[in-house]
């Protein structure tokens, strides 16, 4: 099933959602996108279905991310953290406050465990997180120091594994223009167990 993304500069491809270890890249688990049109909370409870129950800490993005899907994780111990659209859950209240903010404000509200958070940089951010307070901490900058949530700081700093993967996954491709969609298929599944099988040769 191909999709189309406008957003991106491949506007058409298949999706697939990956799981992949923050520091390394390593794929944990995909899902290639086969059209059956999953809720969210399926989707993104299917990926991760091989880490429920073991106390897992997951960065996501707003693709995945909503108050309903945090709640049902953290019943199954796992804990997210990640950027949330503002239609997935976010307090009527939240939204309204967070557009009055100024460059380097914060406002949150919390439902039991989860922490929804808004922050303006240069635009509003919003964040979701069942790991996180809504402390500040500084970050060093090209002009000086500013102070930003915990929870953005601790997100940019984890959510480089997939982007990892797909670097190297494009560096070394095994894909050709010209090959039928169902062979690249193939040879992208090929691709991810030789990435896979060089971060755990180099262990």
């Amino acid at each position: 099933m191909r999709t189309y993304n406008p957003g991106k500069l491949t506007k058409y491809g298949l999706l697939v959602h990956v799981v992949s270890e923050s520091t390394s890249g390593y794929i944990g688990n995909l899902e290639i996108y086969s059209g059956e049109g999953k809720k969210l909370q399926e989707t993104t409870v299917s990926i991760l279905e091989p880490y429920l129950d073991q106390n897992y800490h997951v960065y996501e993005d707003n693709y995945y991310n909503s108050v309903v899907t945090a709640e049902y994780l953290l019943l199954r111990k796992v804990h997210v953290c990640g950027t949330v659209r503002v239609n997935r859950g976010l307090p009527p209240d939240l939204k309204e406050e967070s557009k009055s903010l100024k460059r380097g404000e914060t406002t949150f509200r919390r439902k039991g465990d989860i922490l929804l958070q808004s922050w303006r940089d240069t635009h509003v951010v919003n964040m979701i997180s069942t790991i996180h307070s809504s402390s500040m901490v500084d970050v060093q900058r090209r002009h000086g120091q500013v102070k930003k949530p915990i929870c953005i700081s601790v997100y940019n700093m984890f959510m480089k594994g997939v982007d990892r993967a797909d670097q190297y996954l494009a560096y070394y491709s095994l894909t050709r223009k010209t090959i039928k969609w169902t062979k690249k298929v193939a040879l992208w599944l090929i691709n991810c167990a030789i990435f896979n099988s060089f971060l755990v040769y180099k262990i």
